[in-house]
């Protein structure tokens, strides 16, 4: 063998196996180290993939216990089998909160309908046999509670009323009050841990549901000697960020209006929008139609005016789509064949920054753009979003002289302040048919702020500039983005000197901790381009760029190239 064949050769194998492991990391891997748990950021049916959900460390996870199926043909019946105990072994070891929801009434418990009928003798003493709600709520009690199981919802979205989509309870507003009461008593009585949450609500199917709920609880004479017979309140809030800010909000205002004071916590037990766009699972919809690059930003910034707003938790619905047919609507960080949205990288990047974070979340928002600020131990982590169709550039006041800008997929760059400002632009927002979310949030990360800097924080200045363009918003055939992120920033900060003062003047305003009304997205982040025309909803795939291949493919044809032609040469000498 010639030495040019085993030179060709050997380059060759080299630039293949460079090649292979040159390429650049997913999105979903970039930017996110090992997470500690925060009980706070929760992903519902978390149990399903165990590894994901110790990969995204979530926090606390949402388990359906259903009365049907533990109880299928009588109260002596016991089926440990519905919720299986390896599924609390594992939350219990990866720090996850288990919240049991209690609904599904069996047939033979039903005053009328299986499923969301009342139980049979609900209103009967709580140690009569033939109450057989308490009876069941007992024994749950006290079988999960002696492995781990504390917290406790009260049936699912109360609120929806028959012959809607979603209804899952028949019983009048008594008949879930008398519920709620049941399962207090019994379940505090059963299990000193016990924490009662209220049905998740829905708001929209009605708005006034709570109102008129809480205060048949406040009017009831021994309800606050009770506690008013719950611990937490839940909201079930999707697809429009800026109706986190308003639903939580009033959810402690009613509280407070109707006497409950101090106010029971709200958690929001499912978040989520959707996208019916994603490439890899097309979805036909009539309303909110969104990409899965969307989603991903739908998250954090759900996420972060939750917490500014005072929810106590917040939860991801769902962590993946199990059994699902195609085409279904389908919600998961995970598709239904376990392949990794762009809201899975998203979610673990935003545990990665703004876990642990130690006071109060505040918020500034215009109609251009918002920022969330968290306080952390070791600094502080700004969550900044624009809200409409066009970029928004920023001279954002700097507590430090450097600072570490971080994408929402993970990717991060080093900036450093010029005349006390970090100056940053932050891409535009997209929308088809409805203008809803914002566009792609990044965390601006400083480390070293003390607690007093933090504290005296002035609030963001005036945008030194804003694009104007008018939306027209369509149903896209293609979507816009590709389903996996650039590996570059959508956000780029430059260190340029900010405007002076004659020009671009800076407000003193105080820090707010009341969050102001959002105002809703436009589409597309390309500024310089009017939203396309698109025909249909179904989405095929966008071409990748080619400067976004990864530069271990650009190795390998190099190689290649290289290897052939040293072949050639040595074939020419024999």
């Amino acid at each position: 063998m010639k030495r040019s064949w085993w030179l060709g050769g050997c380059v060759l194998a080299l630039v293949v196996i460079v090649a292979a492991t040159a390429v650049a990391p997913s999105w979903a891997q970039e930017g996110t180290e090992t997470t500690a748990v925060d009980p706070r950021f929760g992903a519902i049916e978390a149990f399903w993939e165990p590894e994901a959900a110790a990969d995204l460390s979530v926090g606390w996870d949402r388990i359906l216990f259903l009365w049907h199926e533990i109880q299928p043909t009588g109260p002596e019946d016991w089926n440990t089998l519905h919720v299986l105990e390896e599924w609390l072994v594992d939350a219990e070891a990866n720090g996850r909160t288990v919240v049991g929801l209690l609904k599904s009434t069996p047939l033979w418990a039903a005053v009328d309908e299986p499923y969301a009928g009342v139980p049979r003798g609900l209103y009967l003493p709580l140690d009569d046999p033939e109450n057989l709600w308490a009876n069941y709520v007992r024994k749950v009690a006290a079988y999960y509670g002696a492995r781990g199981v504390h917290h406790w919802i009260v049936w699912n979205e109360p609120d929806i009323a028959p012959g809607v989509y979603g209804y899952e309870f028949g019983g009048s507003m008594q008949d879930y009050y008398r519920l709620l009461q049941v399962t207090y008593l019994v379940m505090k009585e059963a299990d000193s841990q016990a924490v009662i949450h209220l049905g998740g609500i829905t708001y929209w199917h009605d708005p006034t549901y709570l109102r008129r709920f809480l205060q048949m609880v406040a009017n009831d004479p021994n309800a606050a000697a009770n506690n008013y017979y719950f611990d937490v309140l839940s909201q079930h809030i999707y697809f429009r960020p800026e109706t986190v800010t308003e639903i939580v909000g009033e959810s402690y205002a009613i509280q407070q209006e109707v006497g409950i004071n101090p106010p029971k916590p709200v958690w929001i037990n499912e978040t989520n929008a959707r996208p019916s766009l994603d490439v890899a699972w097309p979805v036909q919809v009539l309303r909110f139609h969104l990409d899965a690059e969307m989603q991903a930003w739908y998250l954090v910034q759900a996420y972060a005016l939750g917490f500014a707003a005072g929810a106590e938790r917040v939860g991801f619905y769902k962590l993946i789509d199990i059994h699902l047919e195609p085409g279904g609507e389908s919600w998961g960080l995970l598709r239904p064949d376990k392949s990794q949205r762009p809201a899975y990288g998203a979610y673990k990047t935003m545990v990665a920054q703004l876990g642990g974070f130690t006071g109060p979340v505040t918020v500034q928002e215009t109609a251009d753009f918002a920022i969330v600020t968290f306080p952390k131990e070791d600094g502080l982590v700004r969550v900044l979003w624009a809200k409409k169709l066009a970029a928004v550039t920023l001279a954002v006041p700097a507590l430090a002289d450097a600072a570490q800008v971080v994408g929402h997929a993970g990717h991060t760059q080093d900036i450093a302040s010029v005349d006390g400002s970090y100056l940053l632009t932050l891409a535009g927002a997209r929308c088809y048919v409805e203008c809803d979310i914002g566009g792609p949030p990044i965390y601006l990360v400083e480390r070293g702020v003390t607690a007093v800097q933090a504290a005296n924080l002035p609030t963001a200045p005036a945008p030194l500039a804003v694009a104007t363009i008018t939306p027209t918003p369509l149903i896209p055939a293609t979507p816009t983005p590709t389903d996996t992120p650039s590996p570059t920033p959508t956000l780029t900060p430059s260190p340029a000197a900010t405007p002076s003062p004659t020009t671009t003047p800076t407000p003193t305003m105080t820090p707010m901790t009341t969050p102001l009304p959002t105002i809703t997205a436009s589409p597309t982040t390309q500024l310089t381009k009017e939203p396309v025309r698109e025909t249909a909803v179904a989405p095929t795939a966008a071409p990748v760029p080619v400067t976004s291949l990864p530069v271990g493919w650009w190795l390998l044809g190099s190689g290649v190239i290289l290897g052939v032609f040293l072949l050639l040469i040595g074939r020419r000498q024999r």
